[in-house]
């Protein structure tokens, strides 16, 4: 028997994602294999109480502890758990769910609860930014502005994050980023740039389509600050997987870097806001975090 852990954010994703939370517990108990795992079901609080939870877990010696919600909920036991033994588990319950989809894990949750019972621990990379980790993707410019944004709102889902894209495109200003370290020196005036680990900012929007978890690197995406006029062609190629081939973005790949910014401006890690440094010291902790999927036959 082994000891698993669901942490449940109650509050994460849509209206009927946060209904179905409530039903949760009961699919769990119906479809996890009873022979094979000793189930715990703990709901969050507040913000930072999955971390709590999962160090504690982790203390504990919890063979997995499973983060039930989006991105940020995600990162949250990641927090708890990097650096362990005990392996993070995902059922994805939230907005975009970018991880998640990164590993594909099942989206429709009943699946993904069912792929528990035929899951492996794998090793992954994890990303600090001036310390504070991310496991998807962490950046600034256009996308921490709407991270910034859609934070506050009080809608979620695919429609208001567009909604919310939509209506800051065309005032946003690019500012200069300067990217030293590991051999580099770039100096890039940019609409946005992404650090990826995974290679996603979640709804399948592929920012980094060639992006690995294996790797030891992030790949960092520096979208053109006249990015503006390829609009709708870079919407297309970021949904189809081809963005990197687009000439208003450039990639380079890194193991650590320091990012350096005229002013102080919106931050997101893994698509939430937070107030950072004028300058943000970027790097991947290869094998660094467990991580459950499908068992590979």
């Amino acid at each position: 028997m082994k000891n698993i852990a669901f942490i449940i954010n109650p509050i994460s994703g849509s209206k009927e994602t946060q209904s179905a939370k409530r039903k949760l517990p009961k699919l769990i108990m119906q479809t996890l294999d009873s022979a094979q795992w000793l189930p715990n079901i703990s709901f969050t609080e507040y913000p930072g109480h999955a971390t709590e939870l999962s160090r504690q877990y982790a203390r504990m010696g919890f063979d997995a502890v499973v983060a039930v919600g989006g991105d940020g909920t995600v990162n949250e036991v990641a927090r708890g758990l990097h650096d362990t033994e005990t392996a993070l588990g995902i059922l994805p319950m939230g907005s975009g769910n970018g991880f998640a989809r990164h590993l594909n894990i099942p989206i429709r949750i009943n699946k993904a609860v069912e792929m528990l019972n035929h899951s492996e621990p794998i090793r992954v990379d994890y990303g600090l930014a001036n310390g504070h980790l991310f496991v998807s993707t962490c950046g600034t410019g256009f996308d921490a502005v709407i991270a910034d944004h859609f934070a506050v709102s009080n809608k979620r889902g695919f429609a208001s994050y567009l909604q919310n894209i939509l209506k800051d495109v065309f005032s946003y200003t690019p500012q200069t980023y300067h990217i030293v370290g590991d051999g580099l020196d770039v100096t890039h005036k940019a609409f946005l740039i992404t650090f990826a680990n995974a290679n996603q900012w979640g709804y399948e929007a592929l920012i980094a389509p060639k992006a690995s978890v294996q790797d030891g690197k992030m790949d960092i995406m520096m979208m053109s600050s006249n990015a503006i006029l390829g609009s709708a062609s870079l919407a297309l190629r970021l949904f189809a997987g081809s963005i990197d081939d687009s000439h208003f973005m450039d990639t380079i790949r890194a193991r650590e870097v320091t990012l350096e910014r005229e002013n102080a401006a919106p931050f997101h890690i893994d698509g939430d806001p937070i107030e950072m440094e004028k300058d943000i010291h970027i790097k991947i902790v290869p094998d660094g975090l467990r991580v459950l999927v499908e068992k590979r036959f």
